[in-house]
């Protein structure tokens, strides 16, 4: 099957250097508004992806994601927010990136090329079949990432992808791939830009959509989220009170006795019973 790497094509902007700011922030800017169309086109895919993932979450399962360089940067950042947005245990969803801790802020050479690490690395979370594992590579061609879910395959644990090229070797691997084909970056290469964006918000909507479903928001509002500093509490207070009709002073209460805006929602009410 014919394999064409977009991402690495030319740009279609030539001589950058030369350009004012003006013309270099409204070209980027051009360039950018190209990127939800693209997710869009794959949202088939990533609804097949996300029905499987909460599926296995409800199942007591995990979801992984991993890439390498940018792509196991953005993996790790949404998986990081997962807990404070939704209340979840850091342990549900888990972003592992080549190269290990230390490749979050710096470089690792050829870290992306093994062929072993990083069915090693899901190894030490005691990886199974009640797990879903989601590669991340903007060109989809990432050795770490793609043997990874080669392993995961044999083993029978459901796999996914996200890749801007269309029918890369990582999306011919994933059984649920999605691919928002963005085109040729503005800086020919630099996939941190439009591929970087598109996988960003694809895993916005894998992790919300899936928090969503496993029942962590009421009505549109985090009750769930980790009250760790006076900007959430207050918010937690101000949903306590919209949701009860009760004053601030009883809802600061409800949330310093309970700690959790759920909690005290339902406790207020299971007194009233």
């Amino acid at each position: 099957m014919k394999f064409t790497k977009t991402t690495e094509q030319d740009s279609n902007y030539n001589h950058l250097e030369k350009m004012n700011l003006s013309e270099l922030l409204n070209s980027i800017n051009k360039e950018d508004k190209s990127v939800p169309l693209a997710v869009e086109k794959a949202l088939p895919q990533i609804e097949k992806l996300v029905e499987q993932i909460v599926s296995k979450l409800k199942q007591g399962g995990r979801l992984f994601y991993m890439g390498a360089g940018t792509s196991g940067r953005l993996g790790i950042l949404d998986a990081s927010e997962c807990p404070p947005t939704f209340g979840v245990s850091p342990d549900l969803v888990i972003g592992l990136i080549a190269g290990g801790d230390h490749a979050i802020r710096h470089a690792v050479e050829f870290a992306e090329d093994s062929l072993t690490q990083g069915w090693e690395d899901l190894k030490q979370h005691n990886i199974t079949d009640k797990d879903v594992v989601v590669g991340i590579a903007a060109s989809g061609t990432t050795p770490y990432v793609i043997a990874a879910l080669e392993q995961c395959n044999e083993n029978n644990i459901i796999t996914g992808c996200i890749s801007c090229n269309k029918n890369s070797p990582l999306s011919l691997t994933a059984q649920f791939p999605v691919e928002p084909i963005v085109g040729p970056e503005f800086v020919t290469g630099s996939s941190r830009m439009k591929a970087g964006t598109a996988q960003k918000l694809v895993m916005n909507m894998i992790t919300t959509s899936t928090m969503i479903q496993l029942g962590h928001i009421k009505g549109n509002k985090m009750v769930d989220m980790q009250l760790s500093n006076n900007k959430l509490f207050d918010r937690g207070t101000k949903m306590i009170m919209a949701e009860l009709n009760i004053p601030r002073t009883e809802a600061e209460k409800l949330l310093q006795t309970y700690k959790n805006v759920r909690l005290a929602i339902q406790n207020y009410n299971d007194g009233r019973k």
